[in-house]
């Protein structure tokens, strides 16, 4: 009887995959179904967490294109959250699109035994666009996996290697090991203890990373690899001083430590260069990527690392890193082809540079009239967070910015700092009605603030 009652539902919700238009009947039950299935069988977190910083549950997103997406009954929002960093090509973009519809039509996953031209072919394409000698790849599905193969990479690769050495406030996803390298208390609290050997030192301090090698090496600790975002991203979008870098990479050689660079959210043209490393003129050991590199289309994930750490055990054993189902597979592996090549056929780092400078400029003017409200504009192509005296503020523009349909990073359980990731394909008129938008979200909430004294 359940059986029956089982099918009956899927073939209702995929009736509505195949639908070319949805009825007025179907948008509403859609709308049920979500919130009571996200209640009953995903987590009722969820619905009181409300990412999208709104208390009505009508807004549940259906269909997207371009800069733009839309909830079941057709309301247009401007993505300028770009699900944390993915839609550098914006939403659904016909020429990636393409190229997976195709490699649909003739091979989705592969056997795992044999060869799979198209993850060579991406490795190589990888390997050509990355700085210095970084060479061989290893896919993976998630941010927090590639993270997890980096650190295996370091440890294998340097033999006795076993601490690592992160930062505070540092995010690299949110598995075991991942979360172990990661630098808030919010994530890693409740599962300690987690992976022991690994130690954390003050973002932006070289100092700081010279003094924990060498007082780890001092007592006989050997360590495996440094790892580092180039630029903060889930701390809230902070930038590295000037040479920070650079300087780190000096301490890792004259140390004889692996560095890891997280390059999941400033990769693939985020910040203004295909890869934010290649701005500050370092070549790391190990780089993760990952986010955007699916062209907004399908999840893929990764490592790319320098050819001396691809020691012999690895080669004599391919599998010993890792042998993940889905890493590499066609699907995913055509649709990262496919971004490259629209990524340099458009000049997608050179857009993100010049959009974001654009962008920038307008959120400081803003941040000029309010200054009760604002405390600072930062950032960098376009990955670009606006810092507010209090999450309350926060919050109430980024709640502010959803009524006026435009998505932003800003929760209530963070909002501090509402980060800006749009797409780099994202046109300027858009940019301009975002802009007009937050003036307005910043004047209701300074208003808001005033009247009940909590501002400033």
């Amino acid at each position: 009887m359940k059986k029956n009652l089982v099918k009956e539902d899927l073939n209702r919700v995929i009736s509505y995959i195949l639908k070319p238009e949805l009825e007025d009947q179907d948008k509403k039950q859609i709308i049920d179904d979500a919130v009571e299935n996200f209640n009953d069988y995903v987590n009722p977190g969820w619905l009181k967490y409300r990412k999208a910083v709104s208390t009505d549950a009508t807004f549940v997103e259906w269909r997207d294109e371009g800069e733009h997406f839309y909830d079941v009954y057709g309301q247009d929002f401007i993505d300028c959250l770009g699900g944390f960093g993915i839609f550098m090509c914006g939403h659904r973009n016909p020429e990636i699109m393409k190229v997976v519809r195709a490699q649909l039509d003739h091979q989705a996953l592969h056997s795992q035994e044999l060869l799979d031209p198209l993850r060579g072919y991406l490795a190589k394409a990888l390997a050509d666009i990355t700085p210095g000698d970084l060479q061989y790849c290893f896919f993976t599905n998630g941010g927090a996996e590639a993270v997890e193969m980096a650190l295996k990479l370091a440890r294998i690769a340097s033999g006795d290697g076993r601490w690592f050495i992160s930062t505070v406030h540092g995010f690299h996803g949110k598995s075991m090991g991942a979360i172990s390298v990661g630098g808030k208390d919010t994530y890693r609290t409740p599962y300690t203890p987690m992976v022991q050997q690994v130690q954390h030192v003050e973002y932006g301090n070289a100092e700081a990373m010279r003094t924990a090698i060498h007082n780890l090496k001092a007592v006989g600790e050997p360590i495996a690899a440094v790892i580092l975002e180039p630029i903060q991203g889930e701390a809230g979008v902070i930038i590295p001083p000037p040479g920070y870098l650079k300087e780190v990479r000096k301490i890792c050689d004259e140390a004889g430590v692996f560095l890891i660079l997280d390059e999941i959210q400033t990769g693939m043209g985020r910040t203004g260069t295909m890869f934010r490393c290649e701005a500050e003129g370092v070549v790391p050991d190990i780089m993760t990527y990952g986010k955007a590199f699916g062209g907004g289309i399908m999840p893929i994930t990764g490592i790319i690392a320098r050819p001396h750490l691809w020691i012999k055990k690895l080669q004599d054993n391919p599998w010993i890193l890792g042998s993940p189902t889905f890493g590499g597979n066609p699907l995913c592996c055509s649709a990262a082809l496919a971004t490259i090549k629209y990524m340099l056929e458009h000049n997608i780092p050179q857009q993100a540079k010049e959009k974001g400078a654009y962008f920038k400029a307008g959120l400081q003017k803003v941040a000029s009239m309010y200054p009760e409200v604002i405390q600072e504009v930062r950032g960098i192509g376009l990955m670009m967070g606006v810092e507010f005296h209090s999450c309350e503020l926060g919050y109430a523009t980024a709640k502010g910015l959803f009524s006026r349909h435009v998505m932003t990073a800003g929760t209530l359980v963070n909002a501090k700092t509402i980060r800006f990731e749009p797409s780099a394909t994202i046109k300027y008129e858009d940019i301009d009605m975002v802009l007009k938008k937050f003036q307005d979200a910043v004047a209701d909430t300074a208003e808001e603030f005033a009247e009940t004294e909590n501002i400033g």
